[in-house]
């Protein structure tokens, strides 16, 4: 009774489910390792975070690749900052940006402003001073308050560069003046006469204090939820377990009204009498 199975339509339906399984469990370890890398990320920014500030020189230098372990890294530079050199990176919104330590905050794009803070050596680190509206013109180059003149101690996060495979941000030529993509100390050193460390810093304060109406901070990035991808994982496994389970159930089916009508085929009902007519009694 169950030769059904090997008709086309059986055939067809069983080879989907047997591919389906394996490409929903994989589908759910997937999940399960981008929980896991989210959670590791969220330990690694924590740490950073409590860490008592270290140089920045101390953990980059120019060309470094920086290490997942310096994520957020809480660092201190002392110079001044050279505004005459300062850029702003285009289609920025007030929160963190990034997919896995994204904090979010507001929404508005505008710009991130980006300025050089030359060291004694006359080396220099980028460091992002926060967020400002575009304005109303979107050519031209925004008008910026400016940070604290003369010697200042910068004290902020350790960002590596920004590429388009880390971020999703497609680089561009032809912007307007002064005007960048990707915060990057290889993509940007064109507009800087100044030998760059790797990466850049998120700023978190300067002393001495700037005066008002500057650039608004970084938000911290959030290291404390852990994301919806152990759900999904448990949501492809449970798919991975219905498969079977509605095999089964579709077979059973099939197989009772199959049944249902070979006894209706083996055992055709009685013709009913005429309506109306009586019994002859015997």
């Amino acid at each position: 009774m169950y030769r059904f199975l090997w008709s086309r339509q059986w055939v067809i339906l069983t080879l989907l489910g047997l591919v389906m399984m394996p490409t929903m469990v994989r589908l759910g370890f997937w999940q399960l390792h981008r929980h896991e890398h989210r959670v590791a990320n969220n330990k690694i920014i924590a740490a950073s975070l409590k860490a008592a500030p270290v140089e920045v020189e101390s953990v980059t230098h120019p060309g470094a690749v920086l290490p997942k372990t310096d994520l957020y890294k809480s660092v201190t530079a002392t110079g001044h900052f050279d505004t005459a050199h300062e850029v702003v990176a285009r289609h920025r919104t007030a929160g963190n940006d990034g997919s896995d330590d994204t904090s979010g905050g507001g929404q508005e794009v505008g710009y991130h402003v980006i300025t050089p803070l030359v060291l004694a050596d006359g080396r220099a680190v980028l460091v992002n001073r926060g967020w400002i509206s575009p304005g109303n013109d979107p050519t031209a180059f925004p008008k910026i308050t400016p940070p604290p003149s003369g010697e200042v101690t910068v004290t902020g996060r350790l960002r590596p560069d920004e590429t388009t495979s880390s971020t999703g941000i497609r680089n561009r030529s032809g912007l307007p003046d002064r005007q960048i993509m990707l915060i990057s100390s290889t993509v940007d050193a064109k507009y800087m006469p100044h030998t760059l460390l790797s990466g850049y810093m998120e700023l978190v304060s300067i002393t001495p204090k700037p005066g008002p109406h500057q650039p608004a901070l970084i938000p911290e990035p959030d290291h404390s939820s852990i994301g919806p991808h152990m759900a999904y994982a448990i949501q492809w496994w449970l798919f991975t377990g219905m498969v079977p389970v509605g095999w089964v159930v579709l077979m059973r089916r099939e197989r009772a009204e199959r049944l249902a009508a070979r006894e209706k085929q083996d055992n055709p009902e009685s013709p009913q009498e005429p309506e109306g007519s009586v019994p002859v009694a015997v």
